[in-house]
């Protein structure tokens, strides 16, 4: 039977409890974590990065306790390196029994290192562990379009560059978060956010967007019967690609034949005095709002156009407007029609000033259902489920739309599809952009759409 002695030194002692401890409770949580057994994102801080580092430090305590305790016994005495046969028996033991701890060690590293970059890189760690600070943003991201789209996928590339890139933002954020020095609301846009070319033509193939499209925008009025008013816009969606004919509809700007820079001179790209057109043949135009300097140029952030500088908010979208949110909840259904002023009633509700969102969803269905108990008696005890329903409905929008402490409401975040509640479009075609040679960049409302 193979003995090992136990280590003479408490600081060794120490070390291989540590040790055992993490590597014991990490195989126990990794094999509940395979199983399914666990959704708790704090649990997963925990065991994948605080129990490896426990273990970690177990093995480091264990040489550095034997070497003070050498250190101890040889005072006042030559260093001498101790002695190895592997012709003794114990010897020959302790080596197998240390080349075997040694092997098992490195495995657990190596799978505590892969579970916890894979857990950090995971959609739950991201949202979920900064709760305050991230709950508007993973909030707006399980609403979105994108919720089934990873957010390492967009925010995160592949190779050692990015990983190290990540990382290293990701210490400045947890930093940020624990002396409370993050802005409120988080900032945007985000400065480092990969290519489009990276991201979003991954799926979405600019050079295969064709035609037209048909979109209907409804608004609802604020009368007992809630009338809607719908407008049809027969959509330019245009692109392609092509060095022999011009490439036409909204998205010509994405041409690979068509390089568009510009210069913003505020953090939200929401000012863009300066604009450059290079054009299929090599033809270069410079797009000049009057009364912009070079000084104020030069101070300015100098882009080449992509995706995100129009679709600017595709994971993360939050309604405008109150209005523009109930609009949208009366149009999916989730807000039930046959209820007079639901509309007029959910907007005054979800606009009202709140300290949390707790405060909020209780004073939402205090309101809405007063309303119609003392306004609407009769439609209050005839069709009570529908109430129930604009009650969740009304705190439903709020919850995804307004979170007080990060400071977040209604169009906070400016989207830059379109022109109706942010300049959007006309940051750049506004006519007021003009060429040396006299050119304009239109605000032609023919260009993107036709009213139907």
């Amino acid at each position: 039977m193979i003995k090992l002695p136990l280590p003479r030194n408490p600081v060794s002692l120490v070390g291989v409890l540590l040790t055992t401890l993490g590597a014991v409770l990490f195989l126990i949580f990794f094999l509940a974590d395979a199983f399914g057994l666990h959704t708790n994102p704090y649990m997963g801080i925990v065991f994948f990065i605080i129990l490896p580092s426990i273990f970690v430090f177990g093995l480091l305590l264990i040489p550095i306790g034997g070497w003070l305790h050498r250190r101890r016994i040889a005072a006042g005495q030559p260093d001498v390196w101790p002695r190895i046969d592997f012709n003794n028996p114990r010897h020959r033991n302790v080596a197998f029994v240390i080349f075997g701890l040694t092997v098992i060690n490195v495995m657990i590293v190596s799978l505590a290192a892969y579970s916890g970059v894979e857990f950090m890189d995971s959609t739950t760690f991201c949202g979920s562990v900064c709760h305050e600070v991230m709950q508007p943003e993973f909030e707006s991201f399980k609403a979105g379009a994108h919720a089934r789209v990873g957010c390492v996928q967009c925010h995160i590339g592949p190779g050692a560059s990015w990983f190290v890139k990540s990382k290293l933002s990701g210490t400045r954020q947890v930093f940020a978060v624990l002396f409370n020095t993050h802005g409120r609301p988080i900032p945007s846009p985000v400065t480092n956010l990969r290519p489009a070319r990276e991201t979003c033509e991954q799926c979405h193939w600019p050079e295969k967007f064709h035609g037209d499209k048909v979109r209907v925008f409804r608004e609802y009025g604020d009368d007992a019967k809630n009338t809607v008013n719908e407008t049809t816009l027969q959509m330019h969606i245009g692109g392609g690609t092509s060095a022999t004919r011009e490439v036409t509809g909204i998205h010509w700007h994405t041409s690979a034949s068509t390089k568009i820079e510009y210069i913003s001179t505020d953090d939200k790209r929401q000012v863009i005095p300066w604009v450059r057109l290079t054009d299929r043949y090599g033809n270069v135009r410079d797009y000049v709002v009057d009364g912009v300097t070079q000084a104020d140029l030069a101070k300015g952030e100098h882009r080449s156009m992509d995706c995100v500088d129009c679709h600017n908010r595709p994971g993360h979208p939050f309604a405008a407007t109150a209005e523009k949110a109930v609009d949208a909840a009366l149009a999916s259904g989730d807000l039930p029609l046959s209820l007079p002023f639901i509309r007029r009633e959910t907007v005054a509700a979800v606009k009202g000033t709140y300290p949390n969102q707790l405060t909020a969803t209780d004073a939402i269905a205090v309101k809405l259902r007063e309303f119609y108990r003392t306004q609407q008696p009769q439609v209050y005890m005839t069709s009570r489920p529908d109430v129930e329903r604009a009650v969740v409905a009304a705190q439903a929008i709020y919850s995804r739309n307004v979170f007080p402490s990060m400071n977040v409401t209604f169009g906070t975040y400016p989207n830059n599809i379109g022109h109706m509640d942010f300049p959007g479009c006309f940051r750049c075609h506004d006519d007021s952009h003009k060429s040396k040679d006299g050119r304009v960049i239109s605000q032609n409302c023919d260009t993107c759409h036709a009213i139907q």
